[in-house]
């Protein structure tokens, strides 16, 4: 089955009868692009140019090569560029010298190779399922998530981004790739109306996060396209749907909005944070969502609760003591009585989000690995003059955070005359009724 670019209102019958790849459907004529090779979209001159310079700095070039003989310059430097990105964030992609990139703002908004693997499992599939991602933008996602399934739709309302998939799909060997240009919309209602043959098991959406005029939105409701508005129709349509969210949106609210959320997975990488997303599986609905923080190989989980009180230390810590700090999936998810409980942890104080443990200066070793890192602390001290030059006798430089606490990071470094950097670690923070400062260092 080779990929094909459709439009499937131009289609007569059943996607299913398209599938061989050189059946033309009768009526209507629908939109493809045939056999297109690489050198129909990037000349052998602009690609020599291309693998000659890619490791160039990109603006230099444009203003080094504005014109030259036989060379697409615009396509050159977008290529260099696109390249530049993605090798670090797709080195699959990036390692074959055929893939193709689109313009900035889909390079923009891909996924990472990392968060598309993790997305994997949660797409699952087999040979007999079929998978669809209503908003296939560069394909990343797509790539990833579709192996496991006998056919896969790649659907993109963008005519160029459609030829470059399709382009993409065939040098990575997709043959159960099929490459519609659609909206979303577009797509679910053929569907639903048996236009697309059997329905897919799986639907995957990623909701543009820019309005109109290119600013970024957070709230759900004001995505492209409106999910809410889509998940009667996409529930009916398929037993599973997972919708890819910002990181900075309210996952909580986005569950109420969604309904029947069963999962709710929030991904970093490197402790960064990089998206939120949301699993609604019509065979294991539940009352109660499960959240997973996950970080890189590590991933903690827990119902997806209202807040719920997190046990607070009665007294300042004490040197010798471990102090623990949640990686960025769980400050997100905002498990915190879930961790205390896991762990027989209790914070430092109200709203620190720093925690030792109850009963011993350490967790217990025998538990899974913490979500976070773990420090030792080696000393505390008030905000008086003297307690600080005592604290911080032979200290010139430190990492700093503040948690609750009237200063900001840079303020504080500052006011205390400390380089950035190094193997301290100093956490100022309001406990047991007083700010303080936590000197540490990491186990």
């Amino acid at each position: 089955m080779i990929s094909q670019i459709i439009n499937i209102f131009a289609l007569p019958t059943p996607l299913g009868g398209y599938m061989t790849g050189t059946a033309t459907p009768t009526g209507r004529n629908p939109k493809t692009t045939g056999s297109m090779t690489h050198d129909d979209i990037i000349s052998p001159a602009t690609r020599d140019f291309i693998l000659a310079h890619r490791e160039d700095d990109v603006r230099q070039l444009a203003l080094r090569h504005r014109a030259a003989d036989g060379i697409d310059m615009a396509m050159a430097l977008r290529q260099i560029d696109g390249w530049q990105r993605a090798r670090h964030k797709i080195p699959t992609w990036t390692a074959d010298e055929r893939i193709i990139f689109p313009p900035h703002i889909s390079m923009e908004q891909c996924s990472s190779e990392a968060t598309a693997l993790y997305k994997t499992r949660l797409a699952g599939g087999s040979e007999d399922a079929i998978f669809a991602d209503l908003t296939g933008g560069f394909g990343v996602d797509f790539s990833f998530m579709s192996r496991q399934f006998g056919r896969a739709y790649y659907v993109e309302r963008q005519e160029e981004l459609c030829r470059i998939a399709r382009h993409n799909f065939r040098v990575m060997g997709m043959e159960n790739a099929v490459v519609v240009n659609s909206t979303a919309e577009e797509f679910i209602q053929k569907a639903g109306e048996g236009g697309m043959g059997a329905p897919p098991d799986v639907i995957y959406l990623d909701p543009a996060r820019r309005d109109a005029n290119g600013r970024k939105t957070y709230a759900i409701t004001d995505c492209t396209p409106d999910v809410v508005s889509l998940m009667p129709h996409l529930t009916r349509l398929s037993r599973r749907i997972i919708v890819k969210l910002s990181p900075m949106l309210d996952h909580r609210e986005a569950a109420r909005q969604l309904g029947g959320v069963s999962e709710v997975h929030i991904v970093s990488t490197g402790n960064e944070c990089k998206e939120t997303l949301l699993v609604i599986d019509r065979d294991h609905a539940t009352a109660a969502p499960t959240v997973f923080c996950v970080n890189d190989g590590n991933i903690f989980a827990s119902p997806l609760l209202s807040s719920q009180a997190v046990p607070v230390l009665s007294d300042l810590p004490e040197p010798g003591m471990g102090l623990y700090v949640p990686n960025a999936s769980v400050m997100k998810g905002g498990c915190f009585s879930a961790l205390c409980e896991r762990y027989a942890l209790a914070a430092v104080g109200v709203n620190s989000h720093l925690f030792c443990a109850k009963n011993a200066h350490f967790i217990d070793s025998s538990l899974p690995p913490f979500p976070g890192r773990t420090f030792i602390i080696k000393s505390l001290c008030s905000l008086n003059r003297k307690d600080v030059a005592r604290c911080l006798a032979g200290i010139q430089q430190a990492n700093i955070s503040t948690r609750n606490f009237p200063l900001s990071a840079d303020a504080l470094r500052k006011k205390l005359r400390l380089r950035d950097g190094g193997d301290t670690y100093i956490f100022a923070t309001t406990a047991a009724g007083r700010h303080v400062l936590i000197v540490a260092a990491k186990c």
